[in-house]
């Protein structure tokens, strides 16, 4: 590889991190939850490093962060989620949500469906 490729590869690098701020870590996560059977919505707020059941699901919340307010709006929930129908645990979500593209990283399940609102520091709000 040239020199100049090199410099120009550099340059990106620190422009690309000095352009985008870091997350702002968050307290709470707030999720919608759908029964598909009862056609039934709720909003929960789930406490980061807590658990909750609804239904046969296990919802863990790793971490919950929010995009800088001087960025477009964008909040990332780290979630697991555990289907304990008949006893038995299936996991059957480990991984990053992001609220704006719900379909990208979407809940496969044949009951339920749970989407991320925001993230928040205040789980009373």
């Amino acid at each position: 590889m040239s020199r100049g490729l090199h410099k120009l590869i550099f340059l990106a690098l620190i422009f690309c991190s000095s352009v985008f701020a870091e997350p702002i870590k968050k307290e709470t996560a707030s999720l919608k939850l759908l029964d598909k059977t009862s056609n039934k919505v709720v909003e929960k707020k789930i406490d980061v490093n807590s658990i909750i059941s609804w239904g046969s699901l296990e919802i863990y919340i790793y971490s919950c962060y929010s995009s800088p307010s001087d960025e477009i709006p964008e909040d990332y929930v780290l979630i697991e989620v555990i289907d304990k129908l008949n006893n038995e645990k299936e996991y059957i979500y480990r991984g990053w949500m992001i609220s704006s593209s719900p379909d990208v990283t979407p809940l496969e399940h044949s009951v339920y469906d749970l989407w991320l609102v925001d993230c928040i520091n205040d789980s009373t709000s």
